[in-house]
Order: C-alpha cells, then sequence, then structure tokens
C-alpha cells in the first residue's frame, strides 16, 4: 500500500472547492489510499525546479500537485489549484528536508532569487540588519534548521517586516525559525519548542522507513502533513475539512497534549488562537483511549466555567472521538453545573434556589451595610467576600483577622475587619434564612461535600479557560481527583481573564512548576489582527496564576492578511448603518453569514443591529439561551468567548461603554481593585478582537474608548 500524506495546505484549498470538485479530488486521491493508483497519470513538467513534483488531473479545470517519492511507494498531496496555476506553482517549488527536524518542507526557488535581488539592491540603504552574525552566528541558525541556501539571504533581511514578505517563499520550518527570533524568542527555545518538538512528535516508524526518504520526512512533519491510513481517514479529513485541528497539530502542541503522563498536575498556556482548546481536547482524548477497558464511563472530565464554553467542547469532542467506547469515558460539563449537582445529590435531590442578578446581590450588601452600620460601600462588601473570605474559605471572625488581603488596594485595621465581618455574616445569614445560594457559595460547600469523601469520582480532570475560575472552583476542581500523575490539566491564558479572579495555583494545592508549557504561535488569526489587537495591551502584565508574569514574547501568527479597519461615527444610527453596509459587503464577497460575528457591549444594541441587519434583508442570531439559529451571529463580548469567525465587527466601542462603567470599581474605594476591574474590561475587548481570523473592523459613536488611544491617538 502506498505511503499517503497529505499536506495542510491542501486541505484548505480542497475547503474552498464547489462540492462537485470535492468528489471528483476525493474520486482521484482515493486510489492512492487503495494502492489502485499505478494508471493515473502524474505529469512532469518541463524546466521544473523539482522533477518529483508532478501535477495529476482532477477535472478540465481543476489540477493536483503531489510530490513523488524517488523511490518507494509514497505520495504527498500539496496543492489543488486551477490547471495554470498548479503548473506555474510546480514548476516554481522545490521539496527538501530540514536539516535539523528531517521534517519535509517546501520552498519558492524563483520567489527566493527575486527577494535576494531585491534585498541586495537596498542593502546599501538599510545598513540595519535584523539577524546580524555577531548575535546571530551560522552555527547556531544551521543548529535550528536553516540551511546553507537561505542564510545568505537572511543575513541581508533588515527588519521585521521584510521577514514577514518572505513568508510564502522561505522554507516553512525556517521560517518558523526566524520568525520567533525575531519576536524575542531565544535560540534555546526555539530549539527546545520547535525543532526538538518536532524529533518528539514524530512516530518511532518514522525512522524505519529504509529507502523511502518521502515517507521518513512526511512522519516527521506532524503540524503540516497528515498520514493518511486509508480509504475512510481520507474521506473522514475531506469530510470536515474545516476542522483540521483534529489532525493537524503543531508539534508544540503534539508533545503536550500527547506526553505519556505527567507526574502531576500540568498547563499549558498561550495567547488566543494559539490551540489551548485544541491541546486541551486532545489531553482528554488521549487520557481517555489508554483507560483499562473496565474503567468506568465518566471517568475522564472535560470542562470549564460557562455552559455556552461547555457545550462547544461537547460539539467538538464528537468530531475528535469516534469510537463510542472511548467518548463514553469523557464527561463534559461545566463547573457550576457540576458542583449544583453534587450538592443537590447530597442534600436529596431538591433544587437549589440560586441567587445570580448581580444588581440584586449589590443591593442586599447596602440594605445590610446601613443595618450594621458599616461604614463601606455595596461594591466594597460584594468584592471582599468574594475575593477574600470566599476566595480563601473563611468561616470565622478570627480567621479573617488573620487572613491576607492580597489584591486588596484599602487597607483595612482590626476593627474595620470586625464591621466587614459583620456585614459578611449578616449577608451569608440573610441567604441561609432564605434557603438560597450563590454560585460561588455552591462550589464552596460541592468541595466540602467532597473533601469528606474517601473515593473520587474522577480519575483526570481537564479544564479549559483556567484563567477564569474562582478559588471556589478550584478548591472544588481539586477535590474531583486524587492527587498524583496526570490528576489535573489545565489550559488559559490571563491576557484573556475577564472576570477579574487572581487565583495562586499553588496556595490550592495545584504544583504545575516543572509542567507548564506556552504556546507561541497563532493558527487562527493573522498576524496584522494579532499585532494590531495586541498593541491594546501596552503595559498590561498579567500575573500567570502562579507568581510569575505573562509575556507575549514570541506571540506570533503565520498567516497574513488587510489590517483591521476602525470606523468612527456621530451617532449610534450611523454607525449601524455603515456596519450594516461592511456586512453586505463581506458577504458579496462570498463570506457566509454564519461566519460573520459582531460583537458588542450591551446585549441590546446587538438587537439593535440585528433588527437593521434584517431589514437590509440579512438574518441575524443573536447569541443567548437556544441559540443557533441561522445568520450573521451577534453577542455580548462576554457571549464571544471561545468562538472564532472569519470576519469580527467589534461596535459600540465607544467612552462610557468599554469600559462599561457599572464593571469597574471607583477608584476612591479601591484603588487597586479599580485597576483589576480596567484590566478585565481591557481583556474582553482583547478577547473580542481575536475572535476574527481574517478580518477585524472596530467602530463607535461619539467619543472613541480610551482603551483604542494605541490605535487611534490620543485624544487632542
Amino acid at each position: 500500500m502506498a505511503t499517503l500524506g497529505m499536506h495542510r495546505d491542501f486541505l484548505m484549498e480542497f475547503a474552498a472547492l464547489e462540492k462537485p470538485v470535492q468528489k471528483r479530488v476525493f474520486e482521484v486521491f482515493e486510489k492512492f489510499a487503495t494502492a489502485t493508483h499505478a494508471g493515473l497519470h502524474l505529469e512532469k513538467l518541463t524546466h521544473q525546479k523539482d522533477p518529483r513534483l508532478r501535477t495529476i488531473r482532477i477535472n478540465d479545470f481543476w489540477r493536483g500537485v503531489v510530490l513523488k517519492a524517488e523511490s518507494g511507494d509514497s505520495y504527498l498531496l500539496l496543492k489543488v489549484l486551477p490547471h495554470d496555476k498548479a503548473n506555474d506553482w510546480a514548476a516554481k517549488h522545490r521539496a527538501s528536508v530540514n536539516e535539523a527536524t528531517q521534517g519535509i518542507e517546501m520552498r519558492n526557488d524563483v520567489g527566493l532569487e527575486r527577494a535576494t535581488a531585491g534585498l541586495r539592491a537596498r542593502a546599501a540603504e538599510e545598513p540595519s540588519r535584523l539577524f546580524p552574525a555577531s548575535e546571530y552566528p551560522d552555527k547556531v541558525l544551521r543548529s535550528l534548521g536553516v540551511d546553507e541556501e537561505i542564510l545568505p539571504i537572511i543575513r541581508l533581511v533588515p527588519d521585521e517586516t521584510h521577514l514577514e514578505a518572505l513568508h510564502k517563499v522561505l522554507p516553512e520550518q525556517q521560517y518558523d525559525v526566524l520568525l520567533g527570533l525575531a519576536t524575542g524568542m531565544e535560540p534555546a527555545e526555539i530549539d527546545r519548542e520547535i525543532v526538538q518538538a518536532y524529533a518528539r512528535a514524530a512516530p518511532r516508524s518514522a525512522d524505519a522507513s529504509e529507502g523511502d526518504e518521502l515517507a521518513a520526512a512526511m512522519a516527521r512533519s506532524r503540524g503540516r502533513v497528515a498520514l493518511v491510513s486509508g480509504t475512510e481517514e481520507l474521506q473522514e479529513i475531506l469530510a470536515r475539512p474545516f476542522d483540521a485541528w483534529r489532525v493537524f497539530l503543531h508539534p508544540s502542541q503534539y508533545r503536550v497534549a500527547y506526553q505519556d503522563s505527567y507526574a502531576g498536575p500540568a498547563r499549558v498556556t498561550g495567547g488566543p488562537g494559539t490551540g489551548k482548546t485544541v491541546v486541551a481536547l486532545h489531553r482528554a482524548y488521549h487520557l481517555a483511549r489508554r483507560l483499562p477497558a473496565d474503567a468506568p464511563d465518566g471517568c475522564v472530565l472535560l470542562t470549564t466555567y460557562t455552559k455556552d464554553l461547555a457545550a462547544e467542547l461537547e460539539r467538538c469532542l464528537a468530531l475528535l472521538v469516534t469510537d463510542p467506547a472511548v467518548r463514553a469515558k469523557i464527561r463534559v460539563v461545566n463547573v457550576d453545573a457540576l458542583a449544583n449537582e453534587t450538592v443537590r445529590a447530597e442534600r436529596g435531590g431538591a433544587p437549589l434556589k440560586l441567587v445570580f442578578d448581580q444588581k440584586e446581590i449589590t443591593a442586599r450588601w447596602a440594605r445590610i451595610a446601613r443595618r450594621v452600620e458599616a461604614d463601606f460601600t455595596d461594591v466594597f462588601l460584594d468584592q471582599e467576600w468574594r475575593h477574600v473570605v470566599l476566595a480563601q474559605a473563611l468561616t470565622t471572625p478570627e480567621e479573617y483577622l488573620k487572613a491576607p488581603r492580597t489584591g486588596r488596594g484599602s487597607a483595612l485595621g482590626p476593627l474595620k475587619r470586625l464591621k466587614v465581618w459583620r456585614a459578611v455574616a449578616a449577608f451569608e445569614e440573610q441567604l441561609r434564612q432564605a434557603g438560597e445560594w450563590t454560585f460561588l457559595q455552591v462550589c464552596a460547600e460541592a468541595a466540602r461535600v467532597m473533601g469528606g469523601r474517601e473515593e473520587r469520582p474522577f480519575r483526570h480532570v481537564v479544564v479549559d479557560e483556567a484563567q477564569d475560575l474562582h478559588p471556589a472552583q478550584w478548591r472544588f476542581l481539586r477535590s474531583l481527583v486524587s492527587p498524583g500523575p496526570d490528576d489535573l490539566f489545565l489550559a488559559g491564558d490571563t491576557y484573556q481573564r475577564i472576570y477579574g479572579n487572581r487565583v495562586s495555583l499553588r496556595s490550592l494545592g495545584i504544583q504545575v512548576v516543572g509542567r507548564s508549557h506556552r504556546l507561541r504561535v497563532n493558527y487562527r488569526t493573522t498576524q496584522e489582527i494579532l499585532a494590531w489587537s495586541a498593541s491594546l495591551l501596552t503595559g498590561e502584565e498579567p500575573e500567570d496564576m502562579d507568581g510569575a508574569k505573562e509575556s507575549l514574547a514570541g506571540y506570533r501568527s503565520t498567516m497574513h492578511g488587510e489590517r483591521p479597519e476602525t470606523s468612527a461615527h456621530a451617532a449610534k444610527t450611523e454607525e449601524t448603518a455603515a456596519l450594516v453596509s461592511r456586512v453586505e459587503k463581506w458577504i458579496a464577497s462570498g463570506v457566509e453569514a454564519e461566519h460573520i460575528g459582531i460583537a458588542v457591549r450591551f446585549v441590546q444594541f446587538g438587537r439593535d443591529i440585528a433588527q437593521a441587519l434584517e431589514r437590509a434583508g440579512i438574518a441575524a442570531c443573536v447569541l443567548g439561551a437556544g441559540r443557533g439559529g441561522p445568520g450573521v451571529r451577534i453577542g455580548t463580548m462576554h457571549r464571544m468567548k471561545g468562538l472564532e469567525f472569519r470576519c469580527v465587527a467589534v461596535a459600540g466601542v465607544n467612552d462610557g461603554t468599554v469600559p462599561m462603567k457599572a464593571a469597574v470599581t471607583p477608584v476612591e474605594v479601591d484603588a487597586q481593585q479599580h485597576q483589576e476591574d480596567l484590566n478585565s474590561e481591557l481583556s474582553l475587548l482583547f478577547v473580542a478582537c481575536t475572535r476574527a481570523r481574517e478580518a477585524l473592523r472596530v467602530s463607535w459613536h461619539g467619543e472613541p474608548s480610551p482603551f483604542l488611544a494605541p490605535v487611534t491617538g490620543p485624544r487632542p
């Protein structure tokens, strides 16, 4: 049987084809998967750079480009293009094996020749160099896989902009290495996260392909090349081309997701679009499929902080795990729902009376403060209760008097603390008398219930969006699984923290030191959108949940597109009309309505936009309970968490709306909490902007949000 590999570019181009053409593509390449391809005509070109590159007829208009092994029966499906473009691509490109990773890579020889000539012509005008030999000696670059042909070219590159212009012509793995260095990564980091990652991700069989260099090189190219074992696997991959994450894991993702075992809790972090959720899904799959056959169903927990995100994990897991027996081992449920279930079961099954309206909770604090004559604002008392009392599971005034108040800006002496405690005791007593619970109280009680049991309900717990969980939720999760190898696996990014929960994992008995990994390559968003969005975060350095500072150093995308668009308007009606016009243009360009997302801070503005779209004949769906109708997706910035779209519009980014005044503690109440709240609001905007894959539009009416100053300039 032939060894058949599929390049990621092939799948992405296949996804854009019309259904009849897709069917024909499958019929042609099915013959390779079944070893019945001997009679197929692989056409050689004249004057081509690599004689191993062939084209194959799909129909009168479309051609496939295939790399054929010199010896052995191996083939790599590279491109599917119109006839003339396929011939042109095959004539200009050449395959080679990377010296460091031993993986296959493609280079555009014609493009490299032209780029080199252009760089040499500019060399005298551009004296600066991005990769000077004094800082990056030849020996270091060669050890990272930069070959002798590429070294003279990159020595001429003056800056990162010129490097990015070489993206389409440089060999892929070498470009990754160079971009990593240009964005601040050290050579040792590059070696660990790119070079060695490829080596570790390659299957052992890669070294056993005697006489077939191409088969071995494809096996060492995980993340760009998927090896197809037969017709069924080929059909399964082609049936869902947009779900490439199922088969194309970058080696840095693969080594984290499929490591045999971690000695204890492990964590993966990374900016938006780096594939943290993908790693969490694959880790849950890996843990479940290696369980013994007699392991109980549902003994691997895959969880997150909201019901909507849990539903998305459920959908993705169904795509990844096709074996019913393995799928049955994984339970997907959000943390609060599982805690509620735990407490209800302990109390005989009766439903819990939940209080979740924040306005109502704040109003209760105001009434209690007046009743117990506590000279504190309602906002201060509520935050003190959540961020100190519940966060540290304090149950007595003595415990509260001794408790550290890290992250709280207002100092409290013993007398003031006793006044706060009187208010806390009154608030909790009022809830008890009414038989009411807040979500965090339910989690705290669930942790207490589980802590009193010898048996733990799960063998492994995988947590997505870990940065937004409260310490009470973490204590509950810690109680669900016995400490030991592979007990907890966490995925999150504190730059996307939108609820202001400060957590020290170490203090909660979750030690990830030495088992923490950071992903740096964005697979969703273009570099232009990524750089624009990251510029909003200037100066912000959140903690990584374990005492260290997070950094965006090395965070990058290998995709390119248009720069984000900003749009100012005098009134809301004007902004809405312009937004409708932009959506019409996106749809006219071939983007499906369901692949367009509109993020707003207030849901009412989203409803107004939906009505305007519908008046223009464009279907729209406001995300919320029972979401899923046809049309453009519209939701609050919070609702957009975990979603992605080809095109995104973030609307109503006005002064007074972003940040939302009600969400920010007044500076006179607590200066430190005021800054924390501002950071959460900024992260929320960052999250909304990074939902976009190809196009981003940010608009406002009246004065723009102060958060936009890095991209719009300061106010006059």
